[in-house]
């Protein structure tokens, strides 16, 4: 399982509970869209999670941003990511970056809510703020290889599924 994450904002830890918590645990891979805030929160998942693809976010400290890139690709189950925290441009910036990257899928935060969009090209994956919704739902996304694509769920803290989605390879 893939499970993908995105603004903590945490000055101390992974702030995960909850069927977010659980998710990383059991991720065989776990993708941060970035805002740890701290080395701190950082070094958290790192130790939570059994593998960790993450880039900085806007709100990451120094120390933060030399361990990390602003943006990076990376392959899964024959699926090709593109990861970064934001894009200016909105969804068409987000799926240029796709596109030159040769992505399959664009995995983004910055916004705190939840989000899946197929472009046709790219889908665009906002796994939300699973620590700080502000005033959305707290939600993360996880993926499962399927067949011929990778079966997506986006859920909620308790558990509760949000939305499903698909992601063919």
């Amino acid at each position: 399982m893939i499970t993908v994450v995105s603004d903590t904002h945490s000055t101390s830890g992974h702030e995960l509970s909850g069927r977010p918590l659980d998710a990383v645990r059991e991720a065989d891979l776990v993708v941060h869209a970035g805002d740890f805030t701290t080395e701190a929160a950082l070094d958290a998942f790192d130790a939570a999670s059994e593998r960790l693809i993450a880039v900085h976010g806007n709100n990451a400290t120094a120390g933060v941003r030399e361990r990390l890139p602003s943006a990076q690709s990376f392959e899964v189950d024959g699926v090709r990511f593109a990861l970064t925290h934001r894009e200016e441009g909105g969804s068409v910036g987000l799926e240029l970056f796709g596109r030159q990257r040769g992505a399959d899928v664009v995995v983004f935060g910055h916004s705190h809510r939840h989000a899946v969009r197929d472009t046709g090209e790219v889908t665009l994956l906002n796994p939300g703020s699973h620590a700080r919704p502000r005033g959305n739902l707290p939600t993360h996304a996880e993926l499962r290889p399927d067949g011929e694509a990778l079966a997506g769920q986006i859920r909620t803290r308790d558990g509760s599924l949000v939305e499903e989605f698909r992601v063919e390879r």
